[in-house]
């Protein structure tokens, strides 16, 4: 049975694990032909620069071609089905990636090939980005840490919760009322605290982790969320509330001076940096998984 990376709820604590050792190997060794004549077909809805450079980089690193079909380039926007597309291409290369506005549409992208599919972002969840952050705190402060995500509960913040679940990371989310996390996430971790209140919620926090507050799709809303979560900003003032030694994170792109101010984003505590260069090592492990 083919193996996808759709759902990190899917994914064990052991499996997880092997992917942060196959990761840390890969960033200090990143040119290994082990998907030498592998081609992976990435599908891109949304606009993307650390998703697409990311997964085109380290498929080329690893040996292999990555393919990139945009809305222009396929004939999904010309009435063709999701299912059908993803027969087609399964029948020509080895991996397909997708970046979509609807994650039932990667669930039935998934269903429908035989190959494995990679979730690189949906409206509900972005599992890339949550392995990668994740690995970049175990690289910087172990995992035996407390993290705290400002902002929207939004993708981001779903699949965060759920890794954080999966390897025991306690997590606590501060977000304004009605920008809570979806409930059937909330169900299926139960562990995750949320609070309205931006310094509870960051106290003692060892991550201090934040994101757009408008995400892709939601921009008819822009104007209201610009008046609901300046509260919610991480800046110098909100980070004296965390441990000393917290570290900052931020998936990008950043709205500097709405979610983040720059003062703290190019700080000493921040490694958003070495977050998006992670996101390259994580996936050629991932993908190095998924076609072994």
């Amino acid at each position: 049975m083919k193996n996808n990376f759709v759902d990190i709820y899917n994914w064990k604590k052991q499996d997880l694990e092997k992917i942060f050792e196959k990761t840390a190997e890969l960033k200090q060794n990143p040119f290994q032909k082990h998907l030498k004549n592998k081609t992976m077909s990435m599908i891109f809805e949304k606009p993307s620069t650390r998703t697409r450079v990311s997964f085109e980089t380290g498929m080329t690193q690893l040996g292999g071609h990555a393919q990139f079909l945009g809305p222009e380039h396929m004939q999904l926007g010309r009435g063709e089905t999701i299912e059908d597309t993803a027969k087609v291409l399964s029948r020509y290369v080895d991996v397909i990636m997708a970046r979509l506005f609807e994650h039932q549409e990667m669930l039935d992208l998934a269903k429908s090939a035989e190959i494995p599919v990679v979730n690189g972002l949906t409206d509900w969840l972005h599992p890339c980005q949550a392995l990668t952050d994740l690995y970049t705190v175990k690289e910087n402060k172990g995992l035996d840490v407390t993290l705290t995500y400002v902002g929207d509960g939004n993708n981001v913040c779903h699949s965060l919760m759920q890794i954080c679940s999966k390897l025991n990371v306690p997590m606590k989310v501060g977000c304004p009322e009605d920008y809570e996390p979806d409930q059937e996430i909330l169900d299926r971790v139960k562990t995750t605290e949320v609070m309205h209140s931006p310094e509870k919620a960051v106290k003692n926090a060892d991550v201090v982790y934040t994101d757009v507050w408008t995400s892709m799709g939601k921009e008819k809303e822009a104007r209201k969320r610009k008046k609901v979560f300046p509260p919610f900003q991480v800046n110098q003032s909100l980070l004296k509330h965390a441990n000393n030694d917290a570290i900052v994170m931020h998936g990008l792109p950043a709205h500097r001076g709405l979610e983040i101010t720059s003062e703290v984003m190019d700080g000493e505590q921040s490694v958003v940096f070495d977050q998006a260069e992670n996101r390259m090592h994580c996936q050629k492990a991932l993908l190095l998984e998924l076609l072994s």
